[in-house]
């Protein structure tokens, strides 16, 4: 009642653009799905033989990713827990380079696990911004629900871009090695913002 409808909308795109635009939470998502076509056999990354067990993978990482950074999402926005950004932002570009090198050491197989630790970094950034957008006092459920809808739809039209072409090429040399270099680019790249959010 009273607006609340369009309330939840708005929060909804917001989350959406948010997850869009936010260059490290991409960067995020897709240094975890990028190993995502492969399975392990003894020391070795095999191209996935089924599409099924792909997605069955991506499914816990993305889902194990949701949960973490929807409970900090809450518990932040509501005031529970609150941490200064300028710890926050350096961490989530640490996150990044974290499951990044991760790819590139194979140090954690289970990749869902390192979706869920460093995945709760990200929900307080989700926070910050959901606060600075302004929250409306009498609808902070449906504001916070919307916004957190948006950043997995936005999340998931990313996977849906990327899974099914990442399946097609997974068997040929430049799949993995482009993995490897993304997977290095993008430590390289988070560690600069982690210094560069750090000093500001």
């Amino acid at each position: 009642a009273g607006g609340a409808r369009p309330a939840v909308r708005r929060f909804v795109v917001e989350g959406v653009w948010h997850i869009w635009r936010g260059f490290d939470h991409v960067c995020f998502l897709l240094a975890l799905l990028l190993p995502g076509v492969f399975v392990r056999r003894g020391r070795q990354l095999e191209p996935a033989p089924s599409l099924g067990g792909v997605v069955g993978d991506v499914l816990a990482v993305v889902t194990a990713f949701t949960l973490a950074h929807s409970i900090t999402l809450v518990v932040a926005t509501m005031g529970w827990v609150r941490l200064a950004p300028g710890l926050v932002e350096p961490a989530i570009a640490l996150s990044v380079a974290a499951a990044a090198a991760n790819n590139l050491t194979r140090t954690v197989d289970a990749r869902w696990a390192v979706a869920f630790a460093l995945g709760l970094l990200h929900g307080f950034g989700f926070s910050s911004v959901l606060t600075d957008l302004g929250l409306p006092g009498a609808t902070l459920a449906p504001a916070l629900f919307g916004f957190n809808l948006g950043v997995e739809l936005g999340q998931l039209a990313i996977v849906l871009a990327f899974l099914p072409l990442a399946f097609l090429v997974r068997r040929t040399r430049s799949y993995r090695v482009g993995m490897w270099l993304a997977s290095a680019a993008m430590v390289v790249i988070a560690l600069d913002w982690a210094v560069t959010r750090l000093a500001a």
